[in-house]
């Protein structure tokens, strides 16, 4: 073989050498760096998945928020009209009592009015029975028992007003 240029010995040293270096480096690099790579290749998948369930987790985060917002907006609308109603109420209310108030200040106002015209009425009548009493004296030219002109004045005004 040496006729082709091949020295044996020095082959078989080379392929001995091969054979070692293949075997160390199959042993000592291979193994690990595909061990690494398989950790690796692992790792991106757990990235990959935890990645997806957090886009999901994300997801459904932003459902709830929206369900939460909606449920926010509802109970405000809610809150907006129980106030709105509450507010007719007190005005209803406060229109009832003004209405109240004022009937009462009426009724009030007339048994005032009534009891001022009773009053006039009865000092009216006293003054025309004293006037009455003083021009039948004149009159008559003779003192008149009051008291007795003063009841028969009063049994008229009585049946005058039972008249009306």
């Amino acid at each position: 073989m040496e006729g082709i240029g091949i020295n044996l010995p020095l082959l078989i040293a080379f392929v001995i050498n091969f054979a070692i270096l293949f075997t160390l480096l199959s042993v000592f690099l291979y193994k690990p760096v595909l061990k690494m790579l398989d950790e690796r290749q692992a790792r991106i998948k757990e990235s990959m998945e935890q990645a997806e369930n957090m886009r999901q987790q994300a997801a459904r985060s932003e459902e709830e928020i929206k369900a939460h917002l909606e449920n926010a907006r509802k109970e405000g609308q809610a809150i907006i009209a129980q106030a709105t109603q509450i507010g007719e109420r007190l005005k209803q209310e406060a229109r009832e009592n003004a209405r109240q108030e004022t009937e009462s200040l009426i009724n009030k106002a007339h048994l005032e009015i009534q009891r001022e015209r009773d009053k006039a009425l009865a000092e009216l009548r006293k003054e025309f029975a004293d006037i009455a009493i003083l021009a039948a004296e004149k009159v008559i030219g003779e003192t008149l028992d009051k008291e007795k002109h003063r009841k028969v004045i009063d049994e008229v005004l009585k049946e005058s007003s039972a008249l009306k």
